[in-house]
């Protein structure tokens, strides 16, 4: 159990929250409260459906109503990112103005270094469809006074919120004579995000400003900026959220054919397996932003599961598949057991976008299970189903029996990560 977990019983059971839900459909809980047992704002943030306590079970969340107080309750709040098609695939190249001597393309590492970048060159006027936007707001300010219904889990419910100059924090704001667009921007991989991430501050500034508002989530891994357009249909309700465009922009050479994936399958020579957990890591766009944050600083696991919004036991596996490609391990640090990047790791990080992703696939073809199986591919065009893959790696004793399919997977996962590199 996270210490997060942890604390969020204690307050359960000392306020009877579960019961007091059940009678009264919500319970409020000041910050106050909250910090008997640990700062609000840690006790409070969680931007993933994963990410929530234990104690919340699968149908419990929690929304701030003022500066210093928050309602519990049923409420569905988060929403699933889109899983990209192939036609989103295609990405626009976008080049960054040759005088520009201080950005480094290849060291693009915060949220707030990608935002920097969409301000100065068109790939936000180009994805809008707009002209000269300029940026004009960030940080932290109050919501004001709004009062919104969200949907309950149970179908057909709804409970009505009242906020009160709650606190807001926008990532950016950019305008132009036309429209305002609100970024939320994350240089992380999630698989959902907290709708009120966009709610709050697309209603606080809707009742400010006339133009029309266009919230914006960007997501910035893999020298790849992800854009992807929300629109609220009903400014009442916080359920009525919708998007509307998705694209991809890259800063570089982004052209990978099945030409260069068949020439690293040939360069590469498959090597004796690490001593090192078979991989248990679905997705391998998180073990690239994994690497990423690595690169940043060393990582607790507890730091990682919060990056995440995973459980503890979700980053190990992630943390595993980076040490299985030789990318990352575990070291003691003045403040405990930490991951880092190994030379392997920072090395590639400095490729270009088109060498790191073949350095990445010849890492994972280093391993006679990959090697096989996108040999397979190229022959075929498929990637093999769960039950072949499995059966392959009991022949090859990878793992236990009752492990096969799930670890078969991850296998799959990774595969399609590679089949998909081609545009």
């Amino acid at each position: 159990m996270s210490l997060i977990d942890d604390k969020w019983t204690i307050l359960f059971d000392k306020y009877n929250i579960e019961n007091e839900i059940k009678k009264n459909g919500r319970f409020y809980i000041t910050a106050d409260k909250i910090r008997e047992v640990k700062e609000p704002r840690l006790m409070t943030k969680f931007d993933t459906k994963e990410s929530l306590p234990a104690v919340f079970g699968n149908k419990l969340a929690i929304l701030p109503v003022t500066r210093g107080k928050y309602v519990i309750g049923e409420f569905d709040l988060y929403q699933d990112f889109p899983i990209a098609k192939t036609d989103i695939k295609q990405m626009k190249n976008i080049k960054i103005p040759e005088y520009l001597e201080t950005i480094d393309i290849n060291d693009i590492r915060s949220e707030a270094s990608a935002i920097n970048i969409m301000g100065i060159t068109d790939i936000l006027d180009d994805f809008l469809g707009e002209n000269n936007m300029l940026q004009t707001v960030s940080g932290r300010m109050g919501s004001g006074t709004f009062s919104f219904r969200v949907d309950g889990f149970t179908p057909g419910t709804e409970h009505r919120i009242d906020v009160q100059n709650s606190q807001v924090e926008i990532d950016a704001g950019f305008e132009n004579e036309n429209v305002f667009t609100i970024i939320e921007g994350k240089n992380v991989i999630h698989n959902n995000f907290l709708v009120r991430q966009l709610y709050y501050p697309t209603r606080l500034w809707n009742g400010k400003i006339q133009k029309q508002i266009r919230p914006v989530f960007m997501v910035y891994s893999n020298n790849i900026f992800r854009l992807l357009e929300y629109q609220f249909i009903d400014m009442d309700s916080y359920s009525s959220l919708q998007l509307i465009q998705e694209r991809n922009y890259s800063l570089e050479d982004i052209h990978i054919t099945w030409e260069d994936l068949s020439g690293v399958l040939q360069s590469t020579n498959i090597e004796p397996e690490p001593e090192v957990t078979f991989i248990q890591a679905d997705s391998f766009e998180k073990v690239i932003s994994l690497v990423e944050n690595l690169s940043d600083s060393p990582m607790t696991t507890m730091e990682i599961a919060d990056l995440f919004g995973f459980k503890e036991r979700q980053s190990d596996y992630y943390f595993n598949a980076c040490k299985y490609l030789g990318l990352a391990e575990k070291n003691k640090a003045e403040d405990g057991i930490k991951a880092f990047l190994t030379p392997l790791g920072k090395s590639l990080l400095k490729l270009c976008y088109k060498a790191r992703q073949l350095e990445y696939v010849k890492l994972i073809l280093k391993h006679r299970l990959f090697n096989e199986m996108f040999e397979l591919i190229l022959q075929k065009g498929e990637v093999p189903d769960k039950q072949y893959i499995a059966a392959r790696m009991r022949e090859l004793n990878i793992c236990s029996e009752n492990l096969l399919l799930r670890r078969a997977s991850s296998v799959r996962g990774w595969l399609f990560w590679i089949k998909n590199l081609i545009n």
